[in-house]
């Protein structure tokens, strides 16, 4: 992919991947980048309903940053009030350290890609593609039709400035739409939900693509989805929301391996959730009363006999006929996946969970079927929620 030309970033291949280099190298030794962006308190009432909720946040230039969550839990709302296009009830917004919360979106510095793409029809490809150009210079001072062209080359749609915008498929019109949005060389790229009306290949296409872009401008970017795994696979850090506020913000390993709640541990990713009481506590770790099974899990904190604790046991380390933590279950059903089978399995579980599915999750080989034995290595299991 051909670079952009810009006043502030890196023009030859060797400066850009010397710049990818560094950054790579200071997230590794933990040397934060400057604040980008920051949402202080912030709230949006609409009449008696809370969209987000005191929401503070802070992402650091060049970070790929995706808010995540099920429908409702104000990931979209979120990313409108970082645009401008709504204005917060309480609280602040600020770029690079200044208050832009009364500041419209044209004045804010940031391109935006909608979920419907929102091209023009009566225009083509590239005048798509120039439109922002009409109120902004190209970076860099460079002609218009230069930047349109290199724009079109970085999505690997060179070539195709002169046509409709019908004549291309979904994911060429959406690389268009993230084209247009870089074409006035914003400080900050904001997609909302951009892969949701693609096909699952081209989406997974798609996103990789949008990595690479995003790693080769090194723009700050959020990026909003209800898809976990297209969230843990393309972002720095993401924020795992929950009615209107992030419920966990972190790295993707760490959300997917330690989830601080029931919630971010069911939500991301397939996993298997338990809950029982301490019964005692050795150098093996705790002992749990976990219906009629007795658990043991990795002594995290300070854990105390009577403890009423929540922990999880990803499907991949449970381990069929495995010694430790073993439990007896019926297969219910097994989906074929590919690389592995992941078979939905059911046990007796424990009284107070009976409300909830007492299902069991396990990633195999080959299916299962009947009566089988799972089991799990304490160390594998992640304390998710303690009740003293």
């Amino acid at each position: 992919m051909r670079a952009l030309a810009s006043e502030n970033r890196p023009s030859s291949a060797a400066e850009r991947e010397h710049e990818r280099e560094r950054r790579e190298h200071d997230r590794e030794q933990g040397r934060d980048a400057p604040i980008a962006l920051e949402l202080e308190g912030v709230t949006k009432r609409y009449a008696e309903t809370t969209a987000v909720d005191d929401v503070s946040l802070a992402v650091r230039e060049g970070e790929f940053f995706t808010l995540v969550g099920p429908s409702g839990c104000g990931k979209t709302t979120t990313l409108r009030l970082i645009a401008g296009f709504e204005s917060p009830t309480t609280g602040t917004v600020r770029f690079g350290g200044e208050d832009v919360t009364g500041v419209p979106p044209e004045d804010r510095d940031v391109g935006v890609v909608f979920q419907n793409y929102a091209l023009f029809p009566h225009m083509t490809v590239g005048e798509n593609v120039a439109y922002g150009l009409n109120f902004a210079d190209a970076p860099g001072g460079i002609p218009d039709e230069r930047r349109v062209q290199e724009l079109l080359e970085l999505v690997d749609l060179g070539g195709m400035a002169d046509r409709e915008p019908d004549q291309l498929s979904g994911g060429q019109q959406q690389r268009v739409a993230i084209a247009r949005a870089l074409a006035p060389g914003p400080d900050v790229l904001l997609l909302d939900e951009p892969m949701s009306a693609l096909d699952a290949q081209l989406r997974e296409r798609l996103r990789l693509q949008v990595r690479e872009i995003q790693r080769e401008l090194g723009i700050t970017t959020i990026y909003v989805t209800h898809d976990q795994e297209e969230a843990l696979a393309i972002s720095d850090r993401l924020a795992v929301m929950r009615a209107g506020r992030p419920e966990q913000v972190a790295r993707p390993r760490e959300i997917y391996r330690r989830p601080d709640t029931r919630f971010v541990a069911e939500f991301v990713g397939d996993n298997n959730v338990f809950a029982g009481t301490v019964t005692a506590i050795d150098e093996t770790g705790a002992r749990l009363e976990v219906g009629p099974e007795t658990l043991t899990v990795a002594h995290e904190g300070d854990l105390a006999v009577g403890d009423e604790v929540v922990f999880c046991v990803r499907p991949e380390e449970l381990r069929i006929d495995g010694d430790a933590n073993a439990i007896t279950a019926t297969v219910v059903s097994a989906e074929f996946l590919g690389e592995t089978t992941r078979v939905h399995l059911e046990w007796q579980g424990c009284e107070r969970e009976r409300k909830r599915k007492r299902e069991l999750l396990v990633r195999t080989r080959d299916p299962l079927s009947g009566h089988v034995v799972v089991g799990f290595d304490p160390d594998d299991a992640h304390v998710v929620d303690v009740l003293e």
